[in-house]
């Protein structure tokens, strides 16, 4: 199988009475007579924020802004005709109605819309993230399905990147932040950065964290809660491939407490790109030469 990534952004929308609308998978889509929150895939630069809105719009007719991130999730579904293995890393928002008139995209990839209490939900076709974040138990999907990919490039673009990574704003009990230090020959290079990166095929985002934190500095921790989603476009990205990339970042950034730091080391599982990790009192923060993400992680400018 061929391991593929794709990456969904999608929406929670409640009525008064406390229902949530959800769409039904049509036969243009993989999942036909599936019901899921609506949404999709994010587009290459796109913030995953304005990825839910537009494919709201799409899918149910109405103008919606999207507000907190709720849930970040990942699952794998195989296409034994395709021969892949998609990976799909998704990203749950909360949102709220600005106008527009409800009704199904029934030449796209939703055939019906229908608002449903959780115990509703449980008694048709669920997608998993979509029964999870309602809180019903998982049931299999119908047999047969999937039945073909998602839309989007099977094949991805090789100066054309899109990267799902997770990240964490990390401090101990005595208030320290840790912070990891981008190598020579990366993006950023010399700048301090939230410790975290890229996410494995088939890996969950929060796990993805964890792994990296040992690797990157040899600390445990455990993830507190979601923080934000950031979204980062650089057209012409040079790392160590050696030639300008275009690069789509989506991160999603994460607190973390380590309730027994150790001193920060980096492990060669690292894979080169962290040069250094310390812990910083809240005090020596600001004066650091910081990425973006993280001096509005820590609430610091930087410089």
């Amino acid at each position: 199988m061929r391991e593929r990534r794709r990456i969904g952004a999608y929406g929670v929308l409640r009525d008064g009475g406390g229902r949530v609308l959800l769409a039904r998978g049509s036969e243009r889509g993989p999942y036909p007579g599936v019901w899921q929150l609506p949404g999709g895939g994010i587009e290459h630069a796109e913030h995953p924020a304005r990825a839910v809105e537009r494919e709201f719009a799409e899918e149910t007719g109405l103008a919606v802004a999207a507000g907190r991130v709720r849930a970040a999730v990942a699952d794998v579904a195989v296409f034994p005709s395709d021969g892949v293995a998609m990976h799909t890393d998704r990203l749950i928002f909360e949102v709220e109605v600005r106008g527009g008139d409800l009704r199904p995209e029934v030449t796209g990839g939703s055939d019906e819309l229908g608002w449903f209490t959780p115990d509703e939900a449980a008694a048709v076709p669920l997608m998993p993230f979509t029964a999870e974040l309602l809180g019903v138990p998982v049931s299999p999907l119908p047999a047969g399905l999937p039945r073909e990919l998602p839309p989007g490039p099977v094949v991805p673009d090789a100066d054309r990147r899109q990267r799902f990574a997770a990240y964490g704003l990390v401090t101990d009990p005595a208030g320290r932040v840790l912070l990891t230090m981008i190598a020579d020959g990366y993006p950023g290079a010399g700048s301090w950065h939230l410790p975290g990166g890229g996410t494995d095929h088939g890996e969950q985002p929060a796990a993805g964290l964890l792994r990296e934190l040992v690797e990157e500095a040899g600390q445990l921790g455990r993830v507190v809660d979601l923080l934000a989603v950031d979204n980062l476009h650089n057209p012409a990205a040079l790392g160590p491939e050696g030639r300008p990339l275009d690069w789509h970042g989506v991160r999603v950034v994460y607190r973390v407490r380590v309730d027994a730091p150790t001193e920060a080391v980096v492990t060669e599982l690292a894979g080169g790109s962290t040069a250094r990790a310390a812990w910083f009192a809240p005090d020596q923060v600001s004066g650091l030469r910081m990425t973006e993400v993280a001096a509005r992680a820590t609430g610091h400018r930087g410089r």
